[in-house]
């Protein structure tokens, strides 16, 4: 007879899990007490949203459930943000939320939330045990459907009473084995479908990427000699450096690589959604009709035809669908001159245009590129400063970009403990502004209890950057709600007990990096930054002059 927190993590340990992400709620002290002998490292975080964040890096970074556990009520409300991140970027997730006793139901109890109804729309399932013999059950149905199809992240809430009581039941059986299609003769086909563009592009993103698919990946483009750009924070799943790689379809996109998606025949989408950041907000394909022939392979079948009309769909995760393409002989079409201009294109996009100030971003990032090993982790959360990374980092090996295509200010730091616990020989920068380290600054406490050493390189502007743009734009020189009181961001990682250092001029920064790095301690460098350095591709006043001129 074992109580329901210690089935919980008997079952937890039996599937692989070796870290959870927590923080800690009367609600499940029996998973608390379980966790105890259980030999896996339970990461305490100092806030739900940064737990959830962390077990959905780790998902990331692994192929494996994230997982978390909060507390009920307000612990559940502030891990929202995290399984948000875990929807929309296809992470395979689990959270356990503490529950309220289940015959207090209905009565508006102390924290008392419908998880059902709170997590419906963010979730790829939510379900409540009712019973303690059946938590094997359902906590296999959750590793499950987190991982299969398009992964996603699953909500399982917990009545306490339900974990303190004692059962007798058999652990969890070994998971099924997937038998997995080749795709080999569908592949021909899609082959064949390519082969009859006179301007095809490949786009490839979404989840379940490895180091092997990003191999499969640039063998196919090399024998069809076809031009590849990586989806929305999929900028690793192809070498930066290889001659068919024409760019990331990011927020500050390569304007001519746009116009290279407006310009195709043929796209190839595969496993990405293509979704309104890759599309600049549905505006390089119409939903309504648009006059290029689709390829579409996802592995959710009700994807293909939900928003773009796709003349051939495969249901397939891209990386099976990457393999099979890899083994084909070429099509028989010369390419040559639409690759390698797209190319060429890419190359000039990397041209550093010199920014304000005497700390020049663009030079940090190259630096940062130029310097660091191959396997590195880049994390970043969301913002302007991330352009200058997605514009000017080269990424080189698969595995080495972490970061949110839902957009989640907040998501770097986070990220980057996670990455540093579970590659601790591996070298993790966050990159983060000023806005966004701020709202997961916390978790540096995090790190110091925990052995994690992430650099955090803090570009302060300060302002929220990004809406300050789009401020000036719209409303030019009517400034509202976008200015920033910052703290001095060295000595208050020095205060949580890591490394603190302030750049103020270019030639302070590689110093200031390897003595950070040499430190072993989680460390953060603030870049004290132009205000005027507002994007890679406009100052602050030229954004309020573009405003001022639209009227």
């Amino acid at each position: 007879m074992r109580h329901g927190g210690q089935i919980l993590v008997d079952q937890l340990a039996r599937l692989g899990t070796t870290r959870v992400f927590s923080v800690p709620g009367e609600s499940f002290l029996a998973v608390l007490d379980g966790l105890v002998d259980s030999g896996i490292d339970n990461v305490v975080c100092r806030h739900e949203g940064g737990a959830a964040m962390m077990a959905e890096a780790t998902g990331k970074l692994t192929g494996r459930p994230g997982i978390a556990f909060v507390t009920r009520g307000p612990g559940a409300t502030n891990a929202a943000a995290g399984v948000h991140v875990a929807r929309q970027d296809s992470t395979p997730m689990i959270l356990f939320v503490g529950q309220i006793d289940r015959g207090h139901r209905d009565r508006e109890a102390f924290q008392e939330v419908d998880f059902r109804a709170m997590f419906a729309p963010l979730a790829k399932r939510v379900a409540e045990v009712d019973d303690t013999a059946r938590l094997p059950e359902y906590i296999g149905r959750a590793w499950r459907e987190a991982t299969s199809g398009r992964p996603g992240p699953v909500v399982l809430a917990l009545p306490e009473d339900v974990l303190s009581a004692r059962a007798e039941v058999p652990d969890l059986t070994q998971s099924p084995s997937d038998i997995r299609p080749t795709y080999l003769g569908v592949a021909e086909d899609a082959i064949g479908w390519l082969a009859q563009a006179a301007r095809p592009l490949v786009v490839v993103g979404g989840p379940g990427w490895t180091a092997e698919a990003a191999d499969d990946l640039a063998a196919f483009a090399e024998a069809q000699n076809v031009p590849v750009a990586t989806a929305f924070r999929r900028q690793d799943y192809l070498d930066n450096r290889h001659p068919n790689w024409v760019g990331d379809l990011s927020v500050g996109m390569n304007p001519k690589l746009a116009e290279r998606i407006r310009q195709a025949d043929r796209l190839m989408l595969v496993g990405t959604r293509f979704g309104d950041i890759e599309s600049r907000g549905y505006t390089l394909l119409d939903p309504a009709g648009h006059a290029q022939k689709v390829l579409h392979v996802h592995a959710d079948p009700g994807e293909p035809g939900r928003v773009w009309r796709a003349d051939v769909a495969v249901t397939a995760t891209g990386p099976d669908f990457i393999r099979a393409l890899a083994q084909h002989e070429p099509a028989g079409r010369d390419w040559t001159r639409w690759t390698t201009a797209a190319r060429a294109e890419q190359e000039a996009w990397e041209d550093p245009r010199e920014s304000p100030g005497a700390v020049k971003l663009e030079r940090v990032i190259r630096w940062l590129s130029d310097t660091l090993p191959e396997d590195a982790i880049l994390t970043n959360g969301a913002g302007n400063y991330a352009a200058w990374l997605h514009r000017y980092f080269t990424y080189k090996r698969f595995g080495t970009q972490l970061a949110p295509t839902s957009g989640s200010m907040g998501y770097g730091f986070p990220a980057a403990v996670a990455a540093s616990l579970e590659h601790p020989g591996r070298t993790v920068v966050c990159l983060a502004g000023d806005g966004c380290f701020q709202m997961t600054l916390n978790e540096m406490s995090t790190a110091v209890q925990h052995g994690a050493t992430p650099v955090v390189v803090v570009a302060n502007n300060g302002r929220y950057g990004t809406i300050r743009m789009h401020q000036e734009r719209t409303y030019p020189s009517r400034v509202s709600g976008t200015d920033l009181a910052n703290p001095d961001f060295a000595a208050l990682a020095r205060a949580y007990g890591g490394f603190g250092a302030t750049v103020e001029a270019d030639a302070g920064f590689a110093e200031a990096f390897e003595a950070a790095r040499a430190s072993g301690l989680p460390a953060v460098i603030e870049l004290r930054l132009d205000p005027e350095a507002l994007s890679t591709g406009q100052t602050l006043s030229e954004a309020r002059a573009a405003g001022a001129a639209r009227g």
